[in-house]
């Protein structure tokens, strides 16, 4: 049975396993991963730990707040998720949600489960409704997304390409 936790240093090998699955880049939505990171190195990886905890602190002077949870079935990594939001209300500019599943991973439905969870993290925050991106020709997302009653809004041009904006009311 999979689980959300919030990152740790304690699945180091984990997450370079998946990590590795993917492939050169930083395309792994959900894990806050920019390319400033150096996650190779176990003092690398704590490093972007920390600041993915110093993100998702109230407490910290932020502009906006990041959850972070990453999807593990025993101590395996199999995905990420994240929350977004603007503490000033604006819309973040890819959205408020971004997941990604590694590829040996897919076709669970651990996306659409994980998106539900993170769903009620949010109207924990008192959000009223929640604007989710996915690239426009990736239709398991898209049908991720419309499962928790995504309504369409149209397409948007982003820094990575042409994506589906959805907005989902909580």
């Amino acid at each position: 049975m999979p689980a959300l936790m919030a990152p740790t240093v304690r699945l180091y090998n984990a997450w370079v396993e998946a990590h590795q699955e993917w492939g050169p880049g930083l395309h792994e939505d959900g894990f806050g991963l920019l390319p400033s990171d150096e996650v190779n190195s176990p003092a690398g990886f704590a490093a972007w730990v920390a600041r993915l905890t110093d993100e998702a602190d109230p407490a910290k002077p932020n502009d906006a707040g990041h959850v972070y949870r990453w999807i593990v079935e025993g101590d395996r990594v199999l995905g990420g998720i994240a929350l977004r939001y603007e503490f000033n209300g604006a819309v973040p500019p890819m959205g408020h949600l971004g997941y990604g599943i590694r590829p040996s991973a897919r076709r669970r439905g651990l996306a659409t489960w994980a998106l539900g969870r993170m769903l009620d993290e949010a109207r924990g925050f008192g959000l009223e409704q929640l604007l989710i991106m996915c690239a426009a020709d990736n239709i398991a997302s898209a049908k991720t997304i419309e499962h928790h009653g995504g309504v369409l809004e149209g397409m948007r041009d982003t820094a990575c390409g042409p994506a589906r904006g959805y907005w989902v009311k909580l």
